[in-house]
C-alpha cells in the first residue's frame, strides 16, 4: 500500500509536525510513504517537494501565497487572522500527486496557495484530510472562535467585518460546496473530539465519513530526564520553581493568549517562582509580571526542547482555541504538567488535576488558580501528576499505536468498507 502525505511543509508549523510525524510512524510501520510539500526544509529523501528549481520555489513559497491573498485584502476592517480562499490554480501540485500515484492521498494543511478547492476534484484516489483547524468546513476562517455560521451557509462574515450575506465567506462557502460534492471518496479525519463533532455538524461536511484519530508522537523521543541537567543545558536557574509559555509567534499572535497569560500571573503571589518564555526575544517594552522573566527566543530543533519541557515545573497554553496541541501533548509526554483552558480538544489530554489543570474557557482567575495548584502540590503529589502525564500520552499517542490505526483506517478505504 502506497500513502502520499501532502502538507504545506515538512517543518515549519504545529500542522507540518504532525504530518511528518505520521509520515515516519507509517515508515517504522513498513508502508510505503512518501510526503509531498511545497516547502522542504529537511533533507529527507521520502519528502518530495512540489518545486523543482530556486525560481519555482520563490514562485511557490512567496508570490502564491500572496496571490491567493488578494479577495482577502479587499476586507478592509477584517480581523488580522489567517482566512483563506484557496482559488489560484495548483496544475503542478496536483500534476505531482496523480504522478506519484499513491494508493491513499492523505491531506494536512493545503492553504497557501498549495492546492487549490477547485483542483481537490482532479485528485484520482481516495481522499482522507486530517483537519488541523476549522478552515475545511468553513467559509475561509481557520479559527472560527464562537461563530457558528459554519452550520449554515456563512456570509456576513464577522471577521473579514463584512455586514453583506453575500460576501467572500459565503462565496468561498459555496465553491466548497460545489468541490465536495464532487469528490465522491473523501474520509474526515478529526484530531480531536472537538473538531470531528464541528466538522460532522457542519453543512459542508456533515454528509462525509469522519473518524476520530489524533496526531502521533515519539514517546522514546519526548520523555522525561533529570530536571537539574536540563537546566544546566538552557542556563535556567536550579532552585526556582519554572513557569513556561511560548508558541510560534507567541507575543502576537491573538489565539495563543498572551494577554490571558500575563492577566494570570498577575493575579498570583508566588515566591521562588520564575517565568520561562520562548518563541519570542526581549520585548522593546517591558512587561511587568512581578516575577523574573527569561525569553529564550526561537527554538529550531526539538532536541532543544525536550531540554526545555524537562527543565521546567508547569507549562501554560491560554490558548483561546486549540484543536489537538503538539505542544501539550510534548510537555504531558515528557513528564511535565500543563495548565490550559478547558477549550477545544484540550480535554483529550488533559484530565482535570490528574495530569494537569483544565481552567474554565476564558476564565484568567481559574488559569492562575491552576498554576499555583501545580507549583505548591507537594514533591510527592507532583510526581504522581508528572506520571499520569507521561502514562496518558504512552497509552493513548504513541506513534506505533497511532500508526497502526491509521493502517487500518487505509486498508478498510480501499477496501470499500468504510
Amino acid at each position: 500500500m502506497k500513502v502520499l502525505i501532502v502538507n504545506v511543509s515538512d517543518s515549519i508549523g504545529g500542522a507540518s509536525k504532525a504530518a511528518y510525524r505520521l509520515h515516519k510512524s507509517l515508515l517504522e510501520e513498513g508502508l510505503d510513504s512518501k510526503m509531498l510539500v511545497r516547502n522542504k526544509r529537511t533533507d529527507d529523501p521520502t519528502v518530495v517537494s512540489v518545486p523543482d528549481s530556486k525560481f519555482e520555489d520563490v514562485y511557490f513559497n512567496t508570490l502564491r501565497p500572496f496571490i491567493d491573498q488578494i479577495p482577502v485584502k479587499f476586507y478592509r476592517n477584517r480581523a488580522r487572522i489567517p482566512f483563506s480562499v484557496s482559488w489560484v490554480r495548483s496544475k503542478k501540485t496536483v500534476k505531482k500527486i496523480n504522478y506519484l500515484n499513491p494508493d491513499i492521498v492523505h491531506l494536512h494543511w493545503i492553504n497557501g496557495g498549495f492546492l487549490s478547492l477547485k483542483d481537490l476534484t482532479k485528485i484520482n484516489k481516495p481522499i482522507v484530510w486530517s483537519l488541523h483547524d476549522d478552515w475545511a468546513f468553513t467559509g475561509g476562517c481557520h479559527i472560527k472562535w464562537d461563530c457558528e455560521k459554519f452550520m449554515y451557509k456563512c456570509g456576513a462574515c464577522p471577521l473579514l467585518g463584512s455586514s453583506s450575506q453575500i460576501d467572500l465567506s459565503r462565496i468561498t462557502w459555496f465553491r466548497k460546496k460545489r468541490t465536495f460534492k464532487k469528490i465522491k471518496n473523501l474520509t474526515i479525519v478529526g484530531l480531536s473530539k472537538w473538531i470531528t463533532k464541528n466538522s460532522q455538524n457542519s453543512s459542508l461536511l456533515r454528509n462525509k465519513p469522519h473518524i476520530n484519530l489524533p496526531n502521533p508522537i515519539d514517546t522514546f523521543f519526548f520523555k522525561p530526564f533529570d530536571k537539574k541537567e536540563a537546566r544546566r543545558l538552557l542556563n535556567l536557574p536550579m532552585e526556582k520553581k519554572l513557569i513556561l509559555f511560548g508558541a510560534m509567534n507567541v507575543t502576537k499572535d491573538i489565539n495563543k493568549g498572551f494577554h490571558k497569560f500575563i492577566e494570570a500571573v498577575r493575579m498570583l503571589s508566588l515566591e521562588h517562582s520564575e517565568i520561562v518564555i520562548y518563541g519570542a526575544g526581549n520585548p522593546i517594552d517591558s512587561i511587568n509580571l512581578k516575577l523574573k522573566v527569561h525569553y529564550l527566543g526561537l527554538f529550531f530543533d526539538e532536541v532543544s526542547m525536550v531540554a526545555l519541557y524537562n527543565a521546567c515545573d508547569v507549562l501554560v497554553v491560554p490558548s483561546l482555541q486549540e484543536n489537538l496541541s503538539n505542544t501539550i501533548m510534548e510537555s504531558l509526554s515528557c513528564g511535565t504538567p500543563v495548565v490550559a483552558f478547558d477549550t477545544g480538544g484540550n480535554s483529550d489530554l488533559i484530565d482535570h488535576k490528574k495530569n494537569g489543570y483544565l481552567a474554565d474557557s476564558y476564565d484568567v482567575r481559574d488559569l492562575a488558580i491552576g498554576i499555583k495548584w501545580i507549583l505548591s502540590l507537594p514533591e510527592k503529589d507532583y510526581k504522581k501528576v508528572s506520571q499520569n502525564a507521561r502514562e496518558k500520552i504512552i497509552k493513548n499517542y504513541n506513534s506505533k499505536l497511532i500508526a497502526k490505526k491509521y493502517i487500518e483506517l487505509y486498508k478498510k478505504i480501499i477496501n470499500k468498507k468504510l
